[in-house]
């Protein structure tokens, strides 16, 4: 998947473009979270507009590969990704969380089309990505699938019964990628629950490991090329991001992981991103 100069700048604008509908959708509801999923923004980009297998105007596609967000709390930046990439229109954001919307507060298979799961308690999500990946094997299909995971859910032990199984079947179709952005509602999760070795941990449970830098669209290109070269072995990735990425008073403020900003906060965050554009920077890189 080359990703030459130009394709970069695009993804980085979009991504941009999609930070600034994350905060619009998130201040009209009044409610979710904002750290996590401005953090992703970069990876959904990634994913969306340059390496999952799938189609805005059929959803249900066979072929396509699958997106399993087990994290479901940072759905409004999903939401937001798909709203760009065509899944539905932009202007349905604005009802996220509301009543009768399609955008509820976690993503619900059958509710909006391109979700391919229901979730909400952490933990679940693997173990989903994980039977989906055993169904393909069966059928000799070649659908990738990916799970997107918190690094806080890395303390359920839902996640470890499926990793075993992952690398007990030597599911490569299986790819698994961590939000490591270190934090969680508590605090720093290295405070609350310390999660490393997180490499050595899954790879006793026989998964090949890749840590990217979730900001660089080359390098997380790099690291899905790499998946993908992985022969009879699940893959995992650890996506080192910056929770509150963009803007740069919130960035690591844990207490940031479950709220939306007020109106007057909304204001002063879309005008920083809008005057920023494609070139976002911190001072936490």
């Amino acid at each position: 998947m080359h990703l030459h100069d130009d394709k970069i700048k695009f993804l980085e604008e979009k991504a941009n473009t999609i930070r600034q509908s994350l905060i619009e959708e998130l201040v009209e509801a009044g409610s979710g979270h904002t750290a996590g999923p401005l953090g992703m923004a970069d990876v959904f980009t990634a994913m969306y507009f340059h390496i999952l297998k799938h189609d805005s105007k059929n959803p249900e596609w066979p072929e396509r590969d699958r997106l399993v967000l087990s994290n479901g709390h940072i759905c409004p930046i999903q939401y937001a990704t798909m709203a760009h990439a065509g899944y539905f229109p932009i202007e349905e954001l604005k009802t996220l969380r509301k009543f009768g919307t399609r955008l509820q507060g976690h993503p619900h298979r059958g509710t909006l089309p391109g979700i391919e799961t229901t979730s909400g308690p952490l933990g679940s999500g693997l173990s989903q990505a994980v039977g989906m990946a055993i169904g393909f094997k069966m059928d000799h299909q070649p659908n990738q699938v990916y799970c997107l995971m918190s690094d806080a859910e890395q303390e359920c032990g839902n996640t470890w019964e499926a990793a075993m199984l992952a690398g007990k079947l030597k599911l490569d179709n299986l790819t698994g990628l961590i939000d490591r952005n270190n934090i969680q509602i508590d605090g720093m999760t290295e405070d609350v629950m310390p999660l490393e070795p997180l490499r050595a941990k899954y790879e006793a449970f026989n998964w090949h490991v890749i840590d990217m830098n979730g900001h660089d669209f080359q390098d997380i290109n790099n690291a899905i090329e790499a998946a993908r070269a992985i022969y009879e072995k699940p893959v995992l990735i650890i996506a080192h991001t910056i929770p509150g990425k963009g803007i740069p008073e919130i960035e690591f403020d844990y207490k940031w992981h479950g709220i939306p900003p007020k109106p007057e906060q909304a204001k002063v965050f879309l005008e920083k991103l809008r005057t920023l554009g494609g070139k976002i920077k911190s001072e936490h890189q």
